[in-house]
């Protein structure tokens, strides 16, 4: 599926998809599922592992697990025209309709996405990106109830690993984390990811990346909504209530000190993340 007609600059089938970014455990699931409320969205309605993974030179076995780290030379002409064709004949709207009219809006969340922006970059040219931000204390203590819930197992036979199956998205360099304790873990997925779609994202004018903060998001989300869609060129047209529900991949009851049940390693982590987490607190200004 080509992305553009002759010598007309504008993709022909997805007018500026939208690319939810963050790193695992941040939100991205109950942002993706109340945006995908707008009118004139289409999604795949859940996340893409197997759609993108599905083609073969994506899939990480191909690279011998290297990671989930999907540059611009991933993207040949036969691997974006596969790419593109696959979310075309899955989009829905809200309604669970597909699209009658071409281009349109897309909205797409997969975590991994965190390490395939230039990837998606490519293969969308009108691609547009959301930061979504969440507190790193309360990210980092999500993932870590992840991978001790069993629930977030993407590659339990990964050749050379020890330990928890391993879970959320593979790292570059995840094979330096064999023996570490699950803090640790986290702690380079959450500052790897965190460095790389920052890094990534940094590229890009604010015309093509958009932020939002999960806390205020949670406290406001009616307004949120309305600053995002507008921001988007979107509309809003549904009532939020003061409080949002669960998303379908809640671990446990969400609360903002709830962080605080592995708070003393999470302090003992921080400091050699520091860094990160100051560039990330700075890039989520709006």
């Amino acid at each position: 599926m080509e992305a553009v007609a002759g010598n007309d600059p504008r993709d022909k089938i997805f007018d500026r998809p939208i690319f939810i970014i963050s790193p695992p455990r941040s939100g991205s699931t109950l942002l993706f599922e109340t945006l995908a409320q707008a009118p004139g969205l289409f999604t795949t309605g859940r996340e893409s592992h197997g759609l993108i993974e599905g083609i073969t030179s994506l899939n990480p076995a191909f690279r011998g697990y290297d990671s989930n780290r999907l540059g611009e030379s991933s993207a040949s002409p036969a691997v974006v025209d596969e790419l593109r064709r696959r979310f075309h004949s899955q989009m829905r709207d809200r309604g669970g309709q597909p699209p009658v009219r071409q281009p349109y809006r897309l909205l797409e969340k997969t975590p991994k996405n965190a390490l395939r922006i230039p990837l998606l970059a490519r293969a969308f040219p009108e691609a547009c990106f959301v930061y979504l931000y969440r507190d790193p204390r309360q990210t980092l203590s999500s993932m870590m109830e992840a991978w001790q819930s069993g629930r977030f197992r993407t590659y339990p036979q990964l050749p050379g690993w020890t330990g928890l199956p391993w879970s959320l998205l593979l790292i570059p360099g995840w094979r330096e984390l064999v023996g570490r304790s699950l803090e640790e873990i986290v702690a380079v997925q959450w500052e790897t990811t965190t460095r790389m779609l920052l890094d990534d994202l940094s590229v890009f004018p604010p015309g093509r990346c958009y932020k939002i903060r999960y806390d205020e998001f949670l406290a406001a989300p009616a307004a949120e909504m309305t600053r995002l869609c507008s921001a988007l060129g979107l509309e809003w047209d549904r009532p939020l209530d003061a409080a949002l529900p669960f998303s379908r991949y809640t671990v446990s009851r969400p609360a903002p000190d709830k962080w605080r049940r592995h708070a003393d390693v999470i302090e003992r982590i921080l400091p050699a993340l520091q860094a990160t987490v100051d560039r990330a607190e700075r890039f989520a200004m709006r």
